[in-house]
């Protein structure tokens, strides 16, 4: 029996090592979004100074470890044995939830799914020990359960959300009034005033949430902070208002992005002195019961934890240790990035491609919103909305790409910072538990809506995303109170053949969840995407969507024989992959339709007919994408609803037509990829011909269907595939001429100025 508590305990030391790699990646969007969207320094800076600031905050968490130990339920109602059940249930299912989430690229609550776990297993192994003893019933599961503690958390939660955004979007709303977007501008006291409030309220926020808690803190420092926070704010704002004022005058050095730099590392002081426990928290409980319990010499049935309700003190080494896997984590998951990128996009001020759908609840929500805003905007009289349209007015970029411009500006960073540091010192001087993760999002939800970041265009997407993401908070709670006690019960009666069933089915779940975002990861990196434009010319367009034109073609020749083949031999697997290929490329083409209006405003006034030039071929792009959809899902949905198969001689005739069509595609392909446009004309001259083909194989059809057809279902399929054959002959067809007939290899292609060749690479 002693072999199986090892063994849980070698299996909770490497599922923490897991936890604390899935855990970063999750929770690396609380201090990272911020320095991020705003791009105020390059992305190695940000993660060498969260680095340094996870690394500190991982030597100071030790006071934390106490809420694994006894801030759920009551340890000295439960016996070793019963504690190692909780303690694996709780690690099993943390791992896989945070893995899940991350998988998504969606933040979550670490806070939240530990402290559920923990209720979830507790509560489970409560209630088999009160059916297993007749003197108690259910009323008694209050003497198991720390209920107080942990209706403190659930409504600290709920009550952050709502307080994080309004504050969150209150500062952010006066600070543009007082900035504008046009802040560079403004006198030198302005950045000194707004940088002494911010380091300020950060560095209180490092002293209380972050390095209080640390070993290496002398007590005298310890008690000025706790005894004298007014003095520490007041002298702190008037040093750091002129000390700013003076970096400001006499250096290069911008305020706002030291503010930032600041705001990073203190955030990320404080989500590991914070959320260390989340991670290893409950492996270090573990560990220290073990020990109580072999230096007691009693039965792991009858030895009562009652020593996890006092304060132990964490080994140093164990935090460092945890420290450089989180340093570690920073600097190579992906996944990190994937949930920073979600949260970056949903604040962002300008447009970008939304990943959430609009709902009923989202359209409501922006309705109601809108007819808000415009009551308030008649009780201001003329002159204030005038000054606060000013204020917001926007500060116009020419020549960069969109994708290349920061999600938001410098003194919206620093807000975030600022605003979510303030909130989480003041929460944790009243001792009102909290989530990081749920604050810094909110925060930036917040203040990207006072920023006029969700306008009409893109509300109702912002909106549904920031629901969706709430959505899944709650789904976290649920889901990891349900799945934690169905672990504690399968870990109750299976014991050691469970727990190997468990991890086993832990590793597997990791490794296909790792296995599918690298390839997804890869699918997004991969050359073979559509390039937007940004050429200012017609024989500049033509040059440089060359590449596209080849890309669509090859995709387009691979969709079309896969369609045919999967028709031939039934292959429905095949038919399935074929549909999310046609998909991808329809929605690139959709990207790069909506592009059209940065393309057009990036035009110089000779250079209009280059817009008339893209537009069209988009259109014709668009029109080959619909009939190769349509003829994929109609070769799906024949399969995949068991009709009867096609006879032989109509997949022999598809079979030719796919022929013909792949040498023509190929011909297109090698004209594009070497820029030989007037080879396009030798291409052309053969459209009689596979159009003739075509032709041919309707009349066919149709002599078969007056004589010895027999199935209405195959008729209309093929009756389907050919049409739409020949819609895509001309689509494709038109694509040509229009290349033909504008391209002129005698004319230079123009580019947007600043735009050379250096720099396209």
């Amino acid at each position: 029996m002693d072999n199986l508590y090892i063994y849980m305990l070698v299996a909770l030391a490497f599922l923490a090592v897991a936890d604390l790699v899935v855990g970063v990646s999750n929770d690396a969007v609380n201090f990272l979004n911020s320095a991020i969207g705003s791009k105020a320094v390059s992305f190695k800076t940000i993660i060498i100074v969260a680095s340094l600031g996870v690394a500190l905050g991982a030597m100071s968490s030790s006071g934390m470890m106490e809420v694994a130990r006894k801030g759920i339920f009551n340890p000295g109602e439960f016996m070793f044995d019963e504690i190692m059940i909780i303690f694996m249930a709780v690690m099993i299912t943390d791992i896989l939830l945070l893995d899940f989430f991350n998988t998504l690229g969606l933040p979550t609550s670490t806070t939240v799914s530990i402290v559920f776990e923990l209720l979830g297993a507790s509560v489970c192994i409560a209630i088999l020990k009160i059916y297993a003893d007749d003197n108690q019933s259910l009323l008694d599961l209050g003497q198991y359960i720390n209920n107080e503690k942990a209706i403190e958390i659930i409504l600290g939660i709920l009550l952050s959300v709502v307080v994080a955004f309004t504050v969150g979007a209150l500062i952010q709303f006066v600070s543009r009034l007082l900035l504008s977007f046009k802040f560079q501008e403004k006198p030198s006291w302005y950045g000194a005033l707004f940088s002494g409030f911010a380091v300020t309220s950060i560095l209180y926020f490092i002293l209380i949430k972050g390095v209080k808690n640390a070993s290496f803190m002398s007590a005298e420092i310890k008690e000025f902070v706790a005894t004298s926070p007014l003095e520490l704010i007041g002298v702190s704002f008037v040093l750091f208002t002129l000390l700013s004022f003076v970096i400001i005058r006499f250096t290069k050095n911008n305020i706002y992005t030291i503010i930032i730099v600041i705001g990073t590392f203190a955030l990320a002081v404080a989500f590991a002195g914070n959320d260390l426990v989340n991670f290893i928290g409950v492996p270090i409980a573990a560990y220290n019961a073990f020990t109580d319990w072999v230096a007691s010499g009693q039965l792991a049935t009858e030895f009562r934890m009652t020593s996890l309700a006092e304060a132990v003190q964490t080994q140093p080494y164990l935090l460092l240790i945890a420290g450089l896997i989180m340093v570690m984590t920073l600097w190579f998951s992906s996944k990190a990035k994937a949930v920073v990128k979600t949260s970056v996009d949903l604040s962002r001020q300008d447009n970008v491609k939304e990943r959430f759908e609009p709902n009923f609840l989202s359209r409501g929500i922006v309705r109601v919103s809108m007819l808000a805003s415009e009551g308030f905007n008649q009780l201001l009289p003329k002159k204030s909305k005038d000054y606060i349209e000013s204020q917001f007015e926007k500060p116009i970029v020419v020549g960069s790409k969109n994708e290349d411009l920061p999600a938001f500006d410098l003194v919206r960073a620093a807000v975030n910072l600022m605003v979510a540091s303030v909130l989480i010192s003041i929460a944790t001087s009243m001792k009102l538990p909290l989530s990081t993760t749920y604050v810094t999002f909110m925060v930036a939800m917040g203040t990207s809506l006072a920023d006029r970041a969700w306008g009409s265009e893109s509300a109702v997407y912002r909106v549904a995303g920031v629901l969706n993401v709430i959505g899944g908070w709650f789904f976290t709670a649920f889901s990891a109170f349900a799945a934690a006690a169905i672990m504690a019960l399968v870990l109750f009666y299976g014991r050691g053949y469970a727990l190997t069933g468990l991890l086993v089915l832990a590793a597997v779940l990791l490794i296909k969840n790792y296995l599918s975002h690298r390839k997804s990861s890869k699918e997004q990196k991969e050359v073979d995407t559509l390039q937007k434009a940004e050429s200012s010319s017609t024989q500049g367009v033509i040059v440089e969507s060359a590449s596209n034109i080849s890309n669509v073609v090859k995709r387009g020749n691979k969709i079309y024989t896969s369609a045919i083949n999967g028709l031939a031999t039934q292959n429905l697997k095949l038919l399935k992959k074929n549909k999310k290929n046609i998909n991808k490329l329809s929605s690139e083409i959709d990207d790069l339709r909506d592009n059209i209006f940065y393309f057009i405003k990036n035009l110089e006034e000779p250079s209009i007919s280059a817009s008339n030039f893209y537009i069209n071929i988009l259109g014709y792009l668009q029109d080959m994408a619909q009939s190769l959809d349509y003829i994929s899902n109609v070769s799906y949905k024949h399969i995949n609803n068991n009709h009867k198969k096609l006879k032989f001689s109509q997949i022999k005739e598809l079979k030719e037509i796919d022929e013909a069509m792949e040498i023509m595609f190929a011909n297109i392909k090698a004209a594009f990829d070497n820029n030989s446009f007037e080879d396009i004309g030798i291409v052309l001259k053969g459209k009689g011909d596979i159009m003739s083909m075509v032709t041919e194989k309707i009349h066919k059809q149709v002599e078969r269907t007056r004589t010895d057809e027999s199935s209405p279902k195959n008729t209309t399929l093929y009756f389907s595939l050919l049409l739409e054959t020949k819609d895509l002959l001309k689509a494709t067809m038109s694509l040509l001429e229009e290349y033909h007939d504008a391209h002129d290899s005698k004319i230079e292609p123009a580019r947007l100025p600043g735009l050379g060749p250096e720099e396209e690479e």
